[in-house]
């Protein structure tokens, strides 16, 4: 660790104390960023209606969000190390409330739309900032271990939260309580963040690379909006092949003006570390594969079992409960004592046992005899590969650059759910298209079970993804154990 960081480290026992009470702030903040990733999507349906949207447009609720949220990470990064972390933390709270409390109340959905964009500006300011603020607090070994345990299964099942509280709220209150949620636990981490982060409100003031800017955004918009549409236009679309291809020529352009420029928005130094490299690499394919299952375990339990919303978020419960058992039970103890690979690569491969266990899938299929084991294992597994990931990501840097790091992490993690839900939503379309393609009259059973033949076939392909995430794991990430490792 540079000697810089180690210097930060408070030794009083009062200033240790306020970084693990302010700790508990920059998670809830986390946790809310998280739950938006999927709480609004159970109450599409009725938001839908209220607002008198067509099927064709509903996808923006989620789309805007994720759009806005992939595509502004490196600047929120940025503009995190430019104005100073605890500003940036508080700024990126209340916006977020505040969109929130735009959305809940929209009249029209042009309204949510916008809303929801907002969201998801916000949270590419406050995402890479709670990171970064955990990557410059904590910074011995163990103390780091138990902080990033905690942020991992935040991240590995804030999801899951989200699809259960999403349930709840459309079933017993209102839709719009999905987005008005969000107010209170704001304004929580708000008044805590306030109070007790360290840090000050000064950042390192630095010139901005607005070309960098533009080709970074524009890149990764593209990426994630191709993606995207490949869902529903598939993947041979001219619209996907524009975009994907715009997608690849920008971010091109971007590694090259990075490669050249005094002040880069993401210095290459960064992402061309082998060990910070692999973890970003690692947290894309685990979240890929991740939100894959999201997606068919949903659709599966209320289109498949029928399950109403509550109960459909309840069955995400074990999987939850698994997450922050691998965090805590087994990241957070491991990852002082030996090096991070020896706990992310075996935590790929259970996950990928789970996603193995899922590809058994039939229309009768138990919930307890299949789906809870699946669930259990993916929890496990996930979370030992991102608390790991989330660490190695943002160790090493300079404490300036703290912000752009961790929205690198952010970024690989969004890019990883956007191509994962792509991809495999589109493997289980083909899948269930190809079943039904015999030539029988389609009855309901019939369709019942092409729909999860499709989860089935794409369920192993998510185990792929994780066995190649393994394998990834293995090769790039050589860091040894914590104390070891040292800032270039």
């Amino acid at each position: 660790m540079s000697s810089a960081l180690q210097r930060a480290e408070p030794t009083h026992p009062q200033a240790a104390d306020r970084r693990w009470i302010g700790l508990a702030f920059i998670a809830l903040a986390q946790l809310m960023t998280a739950l938006d990733a999927t709480i609004v999507s159970i109450a599409l349906p009725w938001a839908q209606r209220a607002l008198g949207a067509s099927d064709a447009e509903r996808q923006w609720v989620i789309t805007a969000y994720t759009l806005a949220f992939g595509g502004l990470l490196l600047v929120g990064g940025r503009i995190a190390d430019t104005i100073g972390r605890r500003r940036a933390f508080l700024i990126g709270l209340g916006g977020f409330a505040l969109a929130s409390v735009v959305g809940g109340s929209a009249q029209s959905f042009l309204v949510l739309l916008i809303a929801r964009a907002a969201q998801g500006a916000f949270a590419a300011l406050l995402a890479p900032t709670a990171l970064s603020l955990l990557a410059v607090t904590f910074t011995q070994p163990r103390e780091r271990a138990r902080a990033f345990a905690l942020y991992g299964a935040i991240a590995g099942s804030g999801a899951a939260l989200g699809l259960l509280l999403g349930g709840a709220l459309t079933e017993y209150l209102d839709w719009r309580w999905c987005l008005y949620v969000n107010v209170p636990i704001a304004l929580v981490a708000a008044i805590g963040g306030w109070r007790v982060l360290s840090g000050g409100n000064g950042g390192h003031r630095q010139r901005f690379d607005f070309p960098g800017v533009v080709l970074a955004t524009g890149g990764l918009v593209a990426l994630v909006y191709g993606c995207t549409q490949a869902v529903s236009a598939g993947w041979g679309s001219g619209t996907v092949i524009g975009l994907l291809a715009a997608s690849a020529a920008l971010l091109i352009g971007f590694a090259v003006r990075e490669a050249r420029a005094a002040a880069p928005l993401l210095p290459l130094s960064i992402v061309l570390d082998r060990n910070r490299g692999g973890a970003y690499l690692a947290a894309a394919f685990a979240i890929a594969a991740m939100f894959g299952a999201f997606l068919f375990l949903t659709y599966y339990l209320q289109v498949v079992l029928r399950y109403p919303p509550l109960q459909a978020g309840l069955a995400f419960v074990p999987l939850t409960l698994a997450s922050q058992a691998g965090s805590w039970g087994i990241a957070s103890v491991l990852m002082p004592r030996i090096p991070a690979r020896a706990i992310m690569a075996p935590g790929a491969l259970v996950a990928a046992a789970g996603m193995f266990v899922l590809t058994q899938l039939q229309v009768n299929s138990g919930y307890l005899t299949l789906v809870l084991p699946a669930e259990v294992l993916l929890g496990i597994g996930i979370a030992c590969v991102m608390a790991p990931a989330f660490n190695i990501g943002t160790l090493g840097v300079n404490p300036r650059q703290a912000g752009v790091a961790a929205a690198t992490v952010n970024a690989a993690t969004q890019v990883g759910a956007s191509l994962g839900t792509a991809v495999l939503n589109t493997i289980a379309a083909s899948a269930t298209v190809a079943y039904l393609g015999n030539g029988l009259k389609p009855s309901a059973g019939l369709i019942a079970q092409a729909l999860v033949h499709g989860y089935a076939t794409a369920t192993s392909w998510a185990a792929a993804i994780l066995m190649v995430a393994a394998l990834l794991i293995a090769l790039l990430i050589n860091a040894g154990r914590p104390a070891a490792y040292h800032a270039p």
